[in-house]
């Protein structure tokens, strides 16, 4: 299982979306004009003015969730491959959810707002759950081979 190079992708993807569930991904600024200057950050686990961010919650808790039953599928090649497709899938839903939230915080609240480094994480992700499935395909493609042989 972990000799394969697919679960080496899965399980950073893991790392990396454990560690998304608890940086911040937004800041929101008030505009130069307030009166005074208020900076909240928008994470999976919430904002200072913003609440009910469940779908934020799901999307983040989803994807490595998602991976790390994946790493256990590995004699079920072509459901692994499926479910990698969800994955990546639900990496790039991360984002229309977040530009959801951006833009009610923008319309609720009049902010300003910066996206941080640790927003990137989704789209890494997304990277590396395509190149686990273009491995696991490879690897199904080989048994078969393999099968073909005897």
């Amino acid at each position: 299982m972990i000799q394969r190079i697919q679960t080496l992708y899965l399980l950073a993807i893991v790392i990396l979306g454990i560690t998304l569930c608890f940086k911040p991904v937004i800041q929101l600024v008030t505009p130069e004009e307030a009166a005074e200057l208020q900076v909240y950050e928008l994470s999976a686990l919430g904002g200072a003015p913003l609440q009910g961010l469940w779908g934020l919650l799901l999307t983040t808790v989803l994807m490595p969730l998602l991976a790390l039953v994946d790493i256990f599928l590995y004699k079920k090649r072509l459901l692994q491959a499926r479910l990698n497709i969800f994955l990546a899938l639900l990496c790039l839903g991360y984002y229309g959810v977040l530009a959801i939230y951006i833009w009610q915080a923008k319309l609720a609240l009049g902010v300003e707002w910066n996206i941080l480094p640790w927003a990137s994480i989704p789209l890494i992700n997304f990277v590396l759950t395509l190149m686990a499935t273009r491995r696991i395909l490879k690897d199904e493609a080989l048994v078969r081979a393999a099968d073909r042989i005897r």
